[in-house]
């Protein structure tokens, strides 16, 4: 086993999840990007640190899952998108979005203060990939579209635009469906990891 160090935990290697975290972190830390990112306020900057802690496993484990169900998972399987698996999966998001709508977004603006941080880019690229295959997470969520409509303005449209291309239109599958045994692997992990 491998000792700890960046990019590792007891050895082993830090989750995609762990990682994006980290990376936004670290980036914030090295390059002199505007205080609100990761404000200096050391309260403000708590409610940034409590969101991006919390929302590993409230927003972005379920956020995912939804997207793995309704859009990999059928490209790849051929199958159609089960229903009762979607629905299930759209449940154990459900939690998640009513703290930040009931919560959250009653008290400030954006996910921990009066600015747009890395706790709204993390919320946002989250709960874009469900909405991105035709599950609007914010529909029936006023303050939850408000927030997006914030954030939107706040990154500006162009970025927007550029980013929900990358989500809605994955890297050329072509390549994995020329060889069926990882089709075949693909599939497996997908429907082991939406149980």
């Amino acid at each position: 086993m491998q000792p700890p160090g960046p990019g590792r935990v007891q050895g082993r290697p830090l989750t995609p999840p762990a990682r994006s975290v980290a990376i936004l972190l670290y980036l914030s830390r090295k390059y002199q990007t505007p205080e609100y990112w990761y404000p200096q306020d050391l309260q403000v900057r708590a409610c940034v640190d409590e969101y991006l802690a919390w929302q590993h496993v409230a927003i972005q484990l379920a956020g995912n899952n939804v997207y793995l169900c309704k859009s990999l998972l059928p490209h790849f399987s051929g199958q159609p998108v089960e229903t009762a698996q979607l629905e299930r999966l759209l449940g154990k998001l459900t939690p998640g979005l009513q703290h930040l709508e009931q919560e959250v977004l009653v008290a400030r603006p954006f996910l921990a203060a009066e600015q747009i941080s890395l706790a709204d880019l993390m919320a946002f690229t989250e709960l874009m990939q469900p909405t991105a295959v035709g599950c609007d997470v914010f529909q029936g969520r006023p303050r939850l579209a408000a927030w997006r409509a914030r954030v939107e303005a706040a990154l500006g449209p162009e970025l927007i635009q550029e980013a929900q291309k990358l989500v809605v239109q994955p890297r050329d599958p072509q390549e994995a469906q020329q060889d069926p045994q990882l089709v075949q692997k693909l599939v497996q992990l997908l429907r082991e990891r939406l149980r």
